[in-house]
């Protein structure tokens, strides 16, 4: 046996925030810069908004569809988030999971729970907070993709959010989005040389010492 011998199993990297926090933004930047790491495309009952394309930003699906999906066990989770359901896939997470491939994707607090309850150590949680409550409202209405009172539902709903932040691996604070990334990038490194993580690391280790 030698090291080539070693095989590894996959992550699933989940980033948490309130809404604005920047998780969107630092997951798409990580795919952007780690040709091992792939976007988790979930499924979702809303709207598509403008730009965005069925079967990358997410799988777009009527209700009666998801609620299919939900029953056949086709969902590692899901969740309703502002009146539109959201839910992972299980086939290509567990696929990429067992073919040693890396997944990202961002979620709230009760999605990562379900994950954790489904896939265990195969998970790895980063929740990313707001430098402020401030930054994060001027965040929200810079985006101009929702009403004034869909921002204030928002707003109402992060205090909520935030207080799940100690259910998770890793925090990171979101004051500067390049050093935010280099942080979660940081994070996917380490993760991915845990000792748990490498199949047949013990029988290769057990060889070179000759038992």
């Amino acid at each position: 046996m030698t090291a080539r011998d070693i095989k590894r199993r996959g992550i699933l990297l989940v980033l948490s925030s309130p809404s604005g926090a920047g998780k969107t933004t630092i997951t798409r930047a990580l795919v952007a810069r780690d040709p091992l790491l792939a976007l988790s495309v979930s499924a979702t009952t809303r709207p598509k908004r403008m730009g965005e394309v069925d079967g990358k930003d997410y799988h777009f699906v009527e209700p009666r569809r998801f609620a299919a999906m939900v029953d056949n066990g086709e969902l590692l989770e899901h969740a309703t988030v502002f009146g539109h359901s959201y839910g992972t896939p299980r086939a290509p997470v567990i696929a990429a999971i067992e073919a040693g491939r890396d997944i990202i994707t961002d979620i709230d607090w009760q999605g990562t729970q379900q994950l954790q309850a489904k896939i265990g150590a195969d998970l790895v949680s980063v929740f990313v907070l707001p430098p402020s409550m401030a930054a994060l409202e001027a965040r929200l209405r810079a985006r101009a993709q929702d009403s004034a009172e869909v921002v204030r539902s928002r707003m109402a709903k992060s205090s909520e959010e935030l207080s799940h932040w100690d259910a998770y691996d890793y925090v990171v604070v979101n004051d500067d989005i390049e050093d935010s990334v280099r942080r979660a990038q940081a994070i996917l490194s380490a993760e991915r040389v845990r000792k748990q993580r490498q199949v047949g690391l013990a029988e290769f280790v057990n060889q070179l010492r000759g038992v």
